[in-house]
């Protein structure tokens, strides 16, 4: 006697149809978490006033770049690290000398490179020396003998008398600067960490 067992459904297909969904749910959650975690970032820094150019500096990388996994994972990173990592923790500036932090004035006007000028750079193309005075209270300051401009920058005098010529404070010099905290990056983090399983469980149902 010959016995012939045959199981309906196939529970070896079941089990490979239930896998391969479970690949798409996972990449397709990390994919939509790594998704928003990158837009909710993007809006803290651009929220906080420090402009759209630094919120672009925000990217996303979703991994398998092709076809779906278990182990599908989403990297969300800044091209500005120490920028938006000093936004974020808010820490205390020194100088790497243990001297003075230069703080330019609306007078000194930017760098040529961008960002904030410094005291070399600013006699440099002012053709004006720096002078240093020292305040007890309130910060010290660098000043300039000089005259400002209609843009409010500080220019030399054209006067060869010194005429017009008055002392405009240039940068403003402190010992150290407390960074406000402006961003919360962790906070967005933790949602979209405690929102994979949803993500998971509502693309499976969807694949």
């Amino acid at each position: 006697m010959k016995l012939k067992l045959a199981i309906d459904p196939d529970i070896v297909a079941i089990m490979a149809a239930e896998v391969a969904a479970g690949e798409r749910a996972v990449t397709a959650a990390m994919r939509e978490a790594g998704t928003s975690l990158k837009s909710a970032w993007r809006t803290q820094i651009t929220s906080a006033g420090l402009g759209t150019r630094l919120g672009n500096s925000i990217r996303l990388a979703s991994f398998p770049k092709s076809g779906d996994s278990l182990s599908a994972a989403a990297l969300v990173w800044s091209n500005a690290p120490v920028i938006v990592g000093a936004h974020d923790s808010g820490p205390l500036i020194r100088s790497k000398n243990g001297f003075w932090l230069a703080i330019p004035t609306v007078a000194a006007g930017k760098s040529s490179k961008g960002g904030r000028i410094t005291p070399i750079e600013w006699e440099r193309r002012a053709g004006l020396r720096l002078r240093f005075i020292y305040r007890r209270r309130g910060p010290s300051l660098l000043v300039a003998e000089g005259r400002l401009n209609t843009k409010g920058r500080a220019v030399a005098s054209k006067s060869k008398t010194g005429r017009g010529a008055t002392t405009v404070p240039i940068f403003l010099l402190v010992a150290q600067v407390k960074l406000r905290k402006r961003l919360d990056l962790a906070r967005d983090a933790e949602r979209a960490v405690e929102g994979v399983p949803g993500l998971i469980v509502a693309n499976w149902a969807v694949s």
